[in-house]
């Protein structure tokens, strides 16, 4: 780029590049929000007006974000809406997106092209489908041709990789033959060398350290990429201008013994580029960095200088004309914020000295402030000594980055190993660094007002650090427990988590929903860093995927599991590593007690061994201070017409109020309230038949999905 011209506030070509950006961005919203046909008469109206009002290249820019924006959204609305076939199928196509190993298998998307007709293929240009499946084969890369076998349901859904039309829970998936894009092919090579080389080393460095060069994180745990996310370190893993910035260094080093001009390697490095991309998986942050990159580069051959505010301004405004869908895409929104706060906050601490600390602070200083907003929308907190902890990291992260990508290229291990080491030391800050203050929207504002204040007024900064350390002292301060004996039904969306606390601190907690990272969250929100019991009521995904990695967040004391019922692969790995941690492990009988300080809780299920997973659900009775409760997991009508008489103060309806439930035994069951614990689902829970029931009987009825968190006081 060319030097600091382009730094500070945009001004010139630099200003009105960015003022179409930000118009066709809006036109993006707009577009989506209003659908093809409103779009295209709100475009031509602002047209007509523009054209009058003297502002035609940003009117012209918010209709071209308008009919970007309406038909994106047009796609997906197809996607979603189109017919797929159900049962048995043989489908084949391209992998559309990288394959995800969770706790339950592998998943990916394909593209179909054929469809298997009485053993021959037949054309179809069929919408995007997810395939689940357990044992994935080699060469299951982005681009390659795939026959999948398996049984399709029409389920239409949004996925973090964009809309799909159903899903096939395959039981076979073959590769046919690798990508037919050369450059696709290249990149998924160098992310396949990069992962190999560092999966060969141990520790979790080497997952931290594949996060650094290509953004693949699937083999950290839930708790270490929440630790990074809270120590403000997970932008590390999102690649972006700093890993393009080294991969251009490189090429250029590569090509320099050629001894060919630089445009010629401003063309060459063009395909660089590419090949990053593609290896990276088109991650919304290097999608931003390369685009940037790209028209600097382009620039050059072209012999006109392309400064820093108009390379971001032409990258968001191309990517967002083309991928209308990345305006919404939190990794994309916090790429171009925080590089907007870069250029402008360069000027402010570059002349500061010592030069090299303040422009490191400053940097981290500056796009933490753009991000801020964003940050407390998405996550409802920010890390308040991100700064310091990013000033700490961000040389160990770029000697890892470049150590570990010279070993993982070259085949050295010793590089490698060097540089899984670093990141290594990277992972133990952020586990540190997470359990630093957070700061909510009230105190982030008034931080960055402060702050402002002291950098703008020097005699108001004794009182702005007076105030930063009552601030400090009191995020500092520990979470009040309880006074009585409390069961939390917590907020995890789709799924069950209920915390049990007594007054002295003894805790239990019977399932974790099915995301470990918003289980964290709810043991943090109420104070929570050990757990006396932890119960797995059965092994659902909605009850025991949120305990993925729960070892590695808080100190566990017993885990009790459902008797003579088949574990599932999930719930069996929870086993196995509680074992290893040498945790007490067991599965109590009916009328198993224990005392949870002033809490009792009696196990009354199961009475047997079912067939069916969910009525094996382990049933526990609480009883405190004269108040009753009854969980009972996903227990249905057989499990629930098995149960001895009962009559509880407080009911967690079963299986989240699925219409699986006994009505009868629901109506005579159900004390004074009901809570159901539910998340936007495509289920259908809670039954309209259950909350008919409910109402019936004139129960005060609770839902998480409306109210959050739902604490039950023992008293």
């Amino acid at each position: 780029m060319s030097g600091a011209a382009g730094l500070g506030w945009p001004k010139g070509r630099g200003r009105r590049v960015c003022a179409c950006a930000v118009a066709v961005w809006a036109g993006v919203l707009v577009g989506g929000a209003l659908g093809v046909a409103p779009a295209v008469l709100a475009a031509v109206l602002l047209a007509g007006v523009g054209g009058l009002a003297g502002r035609l290249p940003v009117v012209l820019c918010v209709v071209c974000g308008m009919a970007s924006g309406a038909l994106g959204a047009a796609r997906v609305s197809a996607t979603l809406a189109a017919d797929v076939p159900v049962g048995r199928v043989e489908v084949g196509g391209r992998v559309a997106t990288e394959p995800y190993r969770g706790p339950f298998g592998t998943s990916f998307a394909i593209r179909p092209a054929w469809l298997v007709v009485a053993g021959e293929p037949v054309p179809w240009d069929g919408p995007r489908m997810t395939v689940d499946v357990e044992d994935p084969p080699d060469g299951l890369d982005v681009g390659a041709a795939v026959l999948v076998t398996g049984r399709a349901t029409a389920r239409p859904s949004a996925t973090r990789a964009g809309p799909v039309a159903g899903s096939i829970d395959a039981a076979a998936v073959a590769v046919l033959g690798p990508a037919g894009d050369p450059i696709l092919r290249a990149g998924s090579a160098l992310r396949n060398r990069v992962t190999t080389a560092a999966a060969r080393e141990t520790g979790a460095g080497s997952a931290l350290l594949a996060g650094f060069l290509v953004g693949d994180t699937s083999r950290l745990t839930p708790a270490d990429v929440d630790a990074l996310r809270r120590s403000g370190l997970a932008h590390f893993v999102a690649v972006s201008g700093g890993n393009v910035a080294l991969v251009l260094g490189a090429w250029w080093l590569v090509m320099a013994p050629l001894g060919v001009s630089a445009r010629v390697r401003s063309v060459l490095g063009l395909g660089a580029l590419g090949v990053f991309v593609a290896a990276t998986r088109w991650e919304p942050s290097v999608l931003r960095a390369a685009a940037m990159a790209a028209l600097v580069l382009g620039g050059r051959v072209a012999g006109v200088p392309v400064d820093p505010w108009v390379a971001l301004g032409s990258a968001v405004s191309i990517l967002l004309a083309v991928a209308p869908e990345l305006a919404m895409s939190v990794g994309f929104q916090l790429s171009a914020f925080a590089t907007a706060g870069l250029l402008l906050g360069a000027p402010v601490f570059g002349a500061k000295r010592p030069r090299l600390l303040w422009t490191a602070l400053g940097a981290t200083l500056s796009a933490q402030c753009a991000v801020l907003p964003l940050l407390l929308m998405r996550f409802g907190t920010v890390p308040l000594l991100a700064p310091a902890a990013n000033l700490v990291a961000a040389p160990l992260v770029a000697a890892a980055t470049s150590i570990g990508g010279i070993g993982t290229l070259s085949g050295v291990s010793s590089l490698t190993a060097a540089g899984a080491a670093l990141a290594g030391v990277v992972l133990r800050l952020a586990h540190q660094a997470a359990g630093w203050p957070q700061l909510g929207p009230v105190a982030a504002v008034a931080v960055v007002t402060g702050a402002g204040a002291a950098l703008r007024l020097p005699r108001a900064r004794p009182l702005v650090a007076a105030l930063a350390v009552v601030a400090l002292g009191a995020s500092l301060l520990p979470v009040a427990g309880v006074s009585v004996a409390t069961a939390t039904v917590l907020d995890v969306g789709q799924g069950d988590a209920i915390l049990l606390q007594v007054p002295g601190g003894a805790v239990a907690l019977v399932d974790g929903g099915r995301d470990p990272l918003v289980l964290a969250s709810g043991l943090r929100r109420h104070g929570v860093d050990h757990i006396d019991l932890l119960v797995a009521t059965h092994g659902d995904g909605d009850h025991v995927g949120g305990l993925v990695g729960i070892f590695d967040v808080v100190d566990v004391g017993a885990l009790w599991l459902p008797r003579e019922q088949v574990l599932d692969a999930v719930l069996d790995g929870i086993v196995a590593e509680a074992i290893a941690r040498r945790i007490a492990v067991a599965s109590p009988p009916p009328g198993t007690r224990v005392a949870l300080g002033e809490l009792e809780i009696e196990v009354i299920g199961p009475q047997r061994r079912f067939a069916a997973q969910n009525d094996g659900s382990v049933v526990l009775w609480l009883e405190a201070g004269g108040r009753t409760m009854l969980l009972g997991g996903d227990i249905e009508a057989i499990a629930q017409g098995e149960l001895p008489p009962l009559r509880p103060d407080v009911l967690l309806v079963p299986h989240h109020g699925s219409k699986t439930t006994d009505l009868e035994w629901l109506a005579d069951t159900v004390g004074d309230v009901a809570i159901i614990s539910v998340g936007e689902n495509s289920y259908g829970h809670p039954s309209p038949a259950v909350l008919e029931t409910l109402a019936g009987r004139g129960v005060e009825v609770h839902l998480t999905r409306d109210e959050g968190d739902i604490g039950v006081p023992f008293r």
